[in-house]
């Protein structure tokens, strides 16, 4: 069976988020987990071939006023028109490190993945308020799941 690749971009400005990002990454790389290739992109790095290569995405960004990462809409706005026809049902989920309610990210995020036609397969994770260590268990385990399912055929 040829490899599947699953793409993490992960914008991580602070410790805490780059924390989170290792962790989904962790999980993703579980031992029990063989044919998957896991790759990790920072957004500004990301071009459309690499989405376009990819079987499923994990996003991670920050809220920045109330909204998502700047560097997290530059992926969009340079990859959102040459991957439109190429991604369709694209498999994915994200997570948000939110220092508030995370509602205003969530609703830019949910909106162009919309447009995107990429299918949601997992519930956002929103860490909000004062970081916790336990953000980092589940950020694993959103890793985890992602890649156990594309492993599986589940997604």
């Amino acid at each position: 069976m040829p490899t599947k690749t699953l793409l993490i971009i992960a914008h991580a400005p602070s410790d805490n988020t780059r924390q989170m990002a290792e962790a989904v990454e962790r999980g993703a790389r579980h031992p029990d987990i063989n044919d998957i290739n896991v790759v990790v992109v920072a957004p500004a790095a990301v071009q459309p071939e690499d989405l376009c290569k990819a079987q499923a995405v994990i996003i991670g960004t920050t809220e920045n006023l109330g909204y998502m990462a700047g560097l997290t809409k530059d992926l969009f706005d340079r990859c959102y028109y040459p991957c439109l026809e190429h991604t369709q049902a694209m498999p994915f989920s994200f997570y948000i490190r939110a220092g508030q309610d995370g509602t205003g990210t969530l609703r830019a995020m949910t909106s162009v993945t919309t447009g995107l036609r990429w299918k949601l397969v997992q519930a956002p994770l929103i860490c909000k308020g004062e970081f916790k260590t336990a953000f980092l268990a589940e950020c694993e385990a959103l890793g985890l799941t992602m890649a156990a399912s594309l492993e599986a055929g589940i997604i």
